[in-house]
């Protein structure tokens, strides 16, 4: 299992079947076609391409606006990522609505641009009225300039300033009326003589005033009123588009039915695109995983006149990785693919980790009730609901990290950390010592971390060995032996040595411990610097490499420490918020408080302290594992399929 093996394929049909076999291709969802028929033209499709692309956008801003409009109450089903399903049948008579679909996305569009310019008009008003407000109180109209005999200022000086004031510092003969004014700004209406209108004028802009620009004939309060007015008509204008956008509620699903369809068909295009024509036939080129080979090469060829060439990729060929395990495996396929893909001379490391993320992860939560509520609730979802592969995989990951988790509770003792002993002693006066079946690490923390460094070193141990087996199957058989045999007789000699500065050790374990040492220093030293031609190179060599031993390994090794460290702090919080529950007087009160803090803080605890999990989990692996034996760098596998947001077929991808 793990990783597939590739063969190239090579399909040479006619010309009219092109868009029949591509469809086909992409509803079974195990080829991946390459360009790589530079020397034949292609199909040219690219401007029909870029219309799909223009349309799906379209669909998918309407339903954007649908759903800003008119919220969508998603069914429990479709949070966990479920599509709808749909026959082959169905697809077809939906097809034919594909210009309804497209009109009707249309009209949402142009119901949100009205929408729009309204709410744009709106805020220019709204502008407006507030500029006018201070001159409400003024009959006259903005504009006005004046008599024949007269001349009229009308504006506002940015201090505040009385008529009288104004009136004393001006040559002229003037009549000043203050229609408003506030401590930044002061509005008011000039009046002198026609003949004085320049002088006067250079004066008051010497003094900062400020000339009001208005070209309307009406009055302040006349224009505010008309601004008004015009506000409640656009609002209307407003709440009749949103009706209409709201109307077209029950059209959803056929948008996103659209939507689903431009995919399918931007993407078919795009891979016809990629094809070599002839005059009368296509040439498709492409990566297939073995195992589909024969159901695929049979369907195509009984149903069209094709040839079909399948061989062997070339070593230089950038080949796609997909990754295929076991049901234990398999749900941890995701946490490889989110470091690397495997290159071309890895091993999957999915089964290499799986056994220990388990383990590692159990460990770091290690509450048997948190456990026991992770294996419920991901149990119920697996059951009830039709999942997407990738959720399902995640939730057995979780599911498998629940059992772990309760395993590694029990055996601390630790249920919603403290709660057992809480109950029996605030409820049923009875004293319950402890509940783990085999230690409490609160008691006995340094128990637990040495435990951690065992797993930790059995963890990168199993690193080495894949190193060495990868060494072994590549022919290389002597560097199999000398690069992992002297670090486990090192490390394992070490081991009870390093303990017994922490605990009491039996004398035998240290000798056998010391022997070891003695023998993987003298392996180290004799053969890492091998790959030297001189004496002292190869000397120096050996003393490095126990260098790079040493502390590679001790840095590892202190990393799973951080399994005592999250498996103390879940605990801990644990059974700090069970005191808090009991901590008021009142066998009643204390039984409803318990309760509610009970569900609350175990909740957050969950929360926090999986996600801290999780992480720790996964950086294990990153770091400490991965680093012994895995390179990456492959590409995934990206075969043609029905890549659709929404909806899916019943008898869809064979390959999932």
């Amino acid at each position: 299992m793990a990783k597939l093996k590739m063969k190239k394929i090579e399909l040479i049909a006619l010309q009219t079947d092109s868009k029949k076999i591509i469809e086909l291709l992409q509803r079974r969802g195990v080829v991946e076609v390459c360009r790589d028929n530079d020397e034949l033209p292609g199909a040219n499709v690219a401007a029909v391409i870029n219309d799909f692309e223009r349309y799906q956008v379209t669909v998918e801003q309407a339903l954007d606006i649908l759903e800003q409009t008119v919220p969508e109450k998603v069914p429990l089903t479709e949070m966990f990522g479920c599509r709808k399903e749909l026959k082959t049948d169905e697809f077809g008579k939906k097809a034919t609505e594909l210009e309804k679909s497209l009109s009707t996305a249309g009209s949402i569009l142009r119901s949100k641009r009205a929408i729009a310019d309204y709410e744009t008009e709106i805020s220019r008003l709204n502008v407006r009225c507030d500029t006018l407000r201070p001159w409400e109180a003024f009959d006259l109209p903005l504009n006005f300039k004046g008599t024949s005999s007269s001349s009229a200022f009308i504006g506002s000086f940015p201090t505040e300033i009385t008529a009288e004031s104004l009136e004393s510092k001006l040559s002229g003969n003037i009549s000043a009326e203050v229609i408003s004014s506030t401590k930044g700004q002061t509005n008011m209406f000039i009046l002198c003589m026609a003949e004085n209108a320049a002088d006067i004028g250079s004066e008051l802009r010497k003094i900062g005033f400020v000339q009001f620009s208005e070209t309307d004939k009406r009055t302040p309060k006349e224009i505010i009123s008309s601004c008004i007015e015009e506000k409640k008509r656009l609002e209307a204008e407003i709440e009749k588009e949103k009706t209409s956008i709201i109307s077209c509620a029950d059209k959803r699903m056929k948008l996103k039915f659209t939507a689903d369809y431009l995919q399918m068909r931007k993407d078919k295009y795009e891979v016809l695109d990629s094809l070599g024509f002839t005059d009368n036939t296509f040439v498709l080129t492409g990566y297939i995983p073995e195992k589909y080979v024969s159901s695929i090469r049979n369907e195509i060829e009984k149903k069209f006149t094709v040839s079909i060439s399948i061989t062997d990729p070339a070593e230089d060929e950038d080949v796609p990785v997909l990754l295929e395990n076991g049901s234990f495996s398999a749900p941890v396929e995701g946490i490889t693919k989110m470091y690397a893909m495997p290159g071309k001379k890895d091993v999957d490391p999915t089964p290499v980790m799986s056994f220990f993320y388990y383990l590692l992860f159990g460990m770091m939560l290690s509450d048997a009730g948190y456990g026991l509520l992770m294996v419920i609730g991901t149990t119920i979802a697996l059951k009830k609901f039709k999942l997407e592969s990738t959720m399902q995989k995640t939730l057995r990951m979780f599911r498998n990290c629940g059992i772990s988790t309760v395993f590694w509770g029990a055996m601390f003792g630790s249920w919603f950390g403290d709660i057992i002993q809480v109950v029996a002693r605030e409820f049923f006066k009875k004293e319950i010592v402890s509940t783990a079946l085999w230690f409490q690490p609160l008691d006995d923390p340094i128990k637990l971390l040495l435990f951690s460094f065992g797993i930790g070193i059995l963890h990168l141990f199993l690193g080495v060995a894949v190193s060495g087996k990868m060494a072994w199957d590549e022919g290389r058989k002597l560097d199999a032996f000398l690069d992992t045999i002297p670090i486990y007789l090192l490390i394992t000699g070490v081991a009870p040595l390093a303990a017994s500065i922490l605990t009491s050790v039996p004398a035998v374990l240290k000798n056998i411990g010391t022997y070891l040492l003695i023998a993987g220093l003298a392996l180290l030293i004799l053969t890492q610097g091998r790959s030297s031609k001189s004496i002292f190179g190869k000397f120096f060599g050996g003393l490095y490499a126990v260098y790079n031993v040493a502390t590679g390994w001790l840095g590892d090794i202190l990393s799973y420490s951080r399994l005592l460290a999250l498996g103390l702090a879940t605990g801990c919080i644990a059974s700090v918020i069970n005191l808090i529950g009991v901590m008021p007087q009142g066998t009643a009160v204390k039984a409803i408080v318990l309760t509610a803090v009970f569900i609350v803080g175990h909740t957050a605890n969950l929360a926090i302290n999986l996600l801290g999990a999780y992480v720790h989990t996964d950086r294990l692996q990153f770091v400490e594992l991965f680093s012994k034996f895995y390179t990456g760098g492959g590409r995934e596998f990206s075969p043609l399929a029905v890549n659709t947001k929404y909806i899916k077929f019943k008898e869809e991808n064979i390959n999932e």
